[in-house]
């Protein structure tokens, strides 16, 4: 199906920074570049205005054939330096994405893939292996270290002027459901670690603004919880219903206090002191913690309460 000029621009307008018009012309490699790098930075996507009346012209099968025959230049600057851009990109990229990987294996390879797909723009190519062999010497005499992605791409993309060639001739197209498939694969192994690591990044600055937040609010609050407790100590508000009804037992008047300590103790109201104390002698040897370890709570708790109970009615005779 030939492809229209006016169609190549439209999506050029529309979807030029994610490369729509490179696919509607087969250049797989150029739009994957371009969904990966935002159309080249921007700075590509407006380049291409010039040249789709030629990559149109292509598409249709009007490129001159003896151009395959011609030998391809051994340095082609701007190529090598999308080369070198791209890798020290995809290579910043595997660092602040997989910092959970050997950077003497994510760097290297993240570099040379990088250098890859910028040799495979257009009508050109180069050895994948010895671009990728170049990276990972290059980044093992630099020890994987941060600054060394730049040497790394720039020995990388010299390997790849180093061995251009043209694609072969004649490679049949595949549909446009495969194509794009490919592309959304590639789209997916790039993108998923930076959003992984941006997700733990948000996940780890929610829990800062909260950490944050409640120090605000306890600062705020620090005035009014002075006054609270100065007047509290000058007897002008009660104190807090939990200091004030620490036991489980104590009610707030004092008569009712004492009933339930009569009650604790098993005894009956007005029971004389020498019955208090005996009572509570017997009773607190069945429920001693040490003979109860079998129900340690309940015997800590009926311990404390004949405690309580005992010194609401023994404490003032002695």
């Amino acid at each position: 199906m030939a492809k229209r000029l006016l169609v190549a621009y439209g999506l050029w307008a529309l979807g030029g920074p994610l490369g729509l018009h490179h696919i509607y012309l087969g250049r797989d490699s150029h739009a994957l570049l371009w969904m990966l790098t935002l159309g080249g930075f921007g700075g590509g996507w407006l380049w291409d205005f010039w040249h789709l009346p030629g990559w149109v012209a292509a598409a249709n099968g009007a490129g001159a054939p003896g151009d395959r025959g011609r030998t391809v230049l051994a340095l082609s600057p701007l190529r090598l330096a999308g080369q070198v851009t791209v890798g020290t990109y995809f290579g910043l990229v595997a660092a602040l994405g997989l910092p959970w990987m050997p950077a003497l294996l994510a760097q290297p390879l993240a570099v040379g893939l990088g250098v890859q797909l910028v040799s495979s723009v257009g009508d050109q190519t180069a050895e994948a292996p010895s671009i990728l062999a170049t990276a990972f010497l290059a980044s093992l005499l630099f020890q994987g270290r941060m600054l060394a992605v730049l040497p790394t791409s720039l020995a990388a993309s010299i390997a790849a002027q180093r061995h251009r060639r043209y694609k072969p001739h004649g490679t049949p197209r595949r549909r446009l459901a495969a194509r794009l498939y490919h592309l959304g694969l590639a789209c997916l192994a790039f993108a998923t670690p930076l959003a992984c690591r941006g997700l733990c990044g948000a996940v780890g600055v929610l829990g800062t603004l909260l950490a944050l937040l409640r120090a605000a609010t306890e600062l705020l609050l620090l005035p009014l919880r002075a006054i609270w407790l100065l007047a509290e100590v000058l007897g002008f508000a009660g104190g807090s219903p939990a200091w004030e009804h620490g036991a489980s037992f104590e009610p707030s008047s004092w008569s009712e206090r004492r009933q339930r300590a009569y009650e604790v103790l098993g005894l009956p109201a007005g029971s004389s002191a020498e019955d208090v104390h005996r009572s509570y002698r017997e009773l607190v040897k069945i429920w001693h913690p040490d003979h109860n370890r079998h129900r340690a709570e309940e015997a800590e708790r009926r311990f404390i309460e004949l405690q309580e109970a005992y010194g609401e009615l023994a404490g003032p005779r002695r």
